[in-house]
């Protein structure tokens, strides 16, 4: 019968929520708390020689520091164990176990470096650690390079070996087709650990999975104090150690993680959460680095179905999980190139608006305070009226601008022809236009993406040089905004000034290629007293 340990590492994978940065008071409550409810393995943080020390933070360049820290708190029956990122901690920095307050040193390397990593592990035991070698992304191995890792750990002869699902990719069925070679193939004397990470909801019931196999051997299974971890967080102490209690015959006791967690826990929750995330689900998705992820939303130009789409398009395979820079900026280009195309759009939208006098719609709440001048407008001129992230109810409009997902969502758009930018997705069938997000974009402004001025660029761009516009009012830092208060952003009031100065400053640069007149009354407008003669 297997000897289960619950080893719980929030106090170094939680840090990457915080940069390590507990409060030495959180420290020592965090510890004391795992303590009283008898966690077999507590992980106090990082050695990493390249940090300073901070008596704040769970992040130490030495032993010694680890002594300074929680040198005076009892540890009873626990076992101590530290991480060290293979290549971050010299081993001068080190000292024998028998000086140090910790018991082990669970040493972290990816497949290429395994080798070189397997020889740290083999000094730090010399120093008298229990070592663990703990495989990061465990996904990337093949089950050659597996068996070829496990005759290094036999070699070695750590104190565990553990899967570490780095990337939250593991289902259970997964997890155990690794386990079972590594149970198969690793000395007897040595114990299996694992580490789940959140990405696809599994972290629990790939912990669960893991436990409920059969072995003879000692198991580690990793958890943190509600599921407290980078990304999309890790398997939760609390839970575990019920399933543990219940199943497995162990005594845990849960009351102090709860108090763990309501003290010290979720007021880093509260400023930074983790969990689940869409984010992490299309990584895990798509078996990627999260760094292609963030360049590519960087970019504001992709709708979330693009970003899963050039997501699976990463190749070589070898790149996925290794982020390169050079490949995800070739796709990219790649990408707009065959997949955001808009040289079709801009011809067919000239096409439409070819010799109509144009009439760009805006939500303000001048569209019915000056009704009567609008509808004398449209009547007199029959303009090709465009509308923007919404559709006026008694202004007949012939298409729609729509840069906003929401705003979208919320449009009815049955028989008005619709121009998209690539960040909105159709509902059903195709846009009539789709034109490239980014490129319209303002900089450095608190509205980046402003439909006003996108639509305004996007006009310019095939050739309009005429337009008129109503209902585009400008913003009050004392009254609602739209005709529609739900339409409202929570920050415009505090940041009306600055936003109708940018405006009439772009309205003003944007003049000198574009007749641009305002139907009714607007803050952008310089020209305000010009209404009448204009129109």
């Amino acid at each position: 019968m297997s000897k289960i340990k619950l080893l719980d590492c929030t106090l170094r994978d939680g840090g990457y929520v915080n940069d390590w940065k507990f409060g030495h008071d959180n420290i020592e409550s965090i510890f004391e708390r795992l303590v009283d409810a008898g966690v077999d393995v507590i992980e106090i943080g990082f050695l990493d020689d390249r940090r300073p020390f901070d008596i704040d933070r769970s992040i130490m360049p030495d032993t010694d520091s680890v002594e300074k820290i929680y040198g005076n708190l009892d540890r009873k029956q626990a076992q101590i164990v530290g991480m060290i990122d293979y290549g971050t901690c010299d081993i001068s920095n080190i000292k024998p176990c028998s000086e140090s307050y910790i018991d082990g040193i669970r040493v972290i390397f990816k497949k290429g470096i395994m080798h070189e990593a397997m020889e740290y592990c083999r000094a730090i035991k010399k120093l008298g650690y229990k070592v663990y070698s703990q495989l990061v992304s465990i996904t990337s191995y093949t089950d050659e390079e597996l068996l070829e890792l496990i005759s290094l750990v036999n070699d070695v002869k750590p104190y565990a070996v553990s899967m570490v699902d780095t990337y939250g990719l593991l289902h259970p069925e997964d997890l155990l087709h690794y386990y079972e070679i590594l149970d198969a193939n690793v000395d007897s004397t040595i114990g299996i650990g694992f580490h789940a990470h959140n990405n696809f909801q599994l972290a629990y019931a790939n912990a669960l999975a893991f436990l409920g196999k059969e072995t003879d051997r000692d198991i580690v299974v990793d958890a943190t104090l509600y599921g407290m971890g980078k990304s999309a967080g890790n398997a939760p102490l609390e839970l575990v150690s019920m399933r543990l209690n219940e199943k497995y015959g162990k005594s845990y006791n849960i009351n102090p993680m709860l108090e763990a967690i309501q003290e010290s826990i979720m007021g880093f929750y509260d400023k930074a959460p983790w969990g689940y995330k869409m984010f992490f689900y299309l990584c895990a998705l798509n078996d990627c680095h999260p760094n292609y992820l963030t360049l590519y939303k960087d970019k504001q130009n992709l709708s979330v179905s693009k970003l899963n789409d050039i997501l699976s398009m990463i190749e070589p395979e070898d790149k996925k999980l290794l982020y390169d820079k050079i490949v995800a900026e070739q796709l990219y280009d790649q990408f707009v190139t065959e997949k955001c195309s808009e040289d079709e759009a801009r011809e067919k939208l000239s096409a439409e608006l070819k010799n109509r006098n144009i009439l760009v719609v805006g939500p303000g709440k001048n569209i019915e305070l000056q009704k009567a001048r609008v509808d004398e407008y449209i009547a007199k001129e029959n303009p090709y009226v465009i509308s923007i992230n919404y559709i006026p109810k008694e202004i007949k409009v012939d298409a729609v601008f729509t840069t906003n997902v929401k705003r979208y969502h919320d449009m009815k758009t049955d028989g008005i022809k619709v121009i998209a930018t690539t960040n909105v997705e159709c509902r059903n069938g195709k846009f009539d236009f789709v034109f490239n997000r980014a490129p319209l974009l303002e900089r450095n402004e608190k509205i980046m993406d402003n439909s006003f001025l996108m639509l305004i660029k996007l006009l310019e761009s095939i050739g309009i040089n005429k337009i008129c516009c109503a209902g585009f009012d400008g913003y009050s830092d004392k009254e609602d905004n739209y005709f529609n208060p739900e339409m409202e952003y929570y920050f415009v009031k505090d940041e009306a000034h600055n936003l109708n100065t940018h405006m009439r400053e772009s309205i003003y640069e944007a003049r000198h290629t574009m007749d641009i007149r305002f139907l009714t009354y607007s803050a952008y407008d310089t020209n305000n007293n010009e209404h009448d003669e204009a129109f």
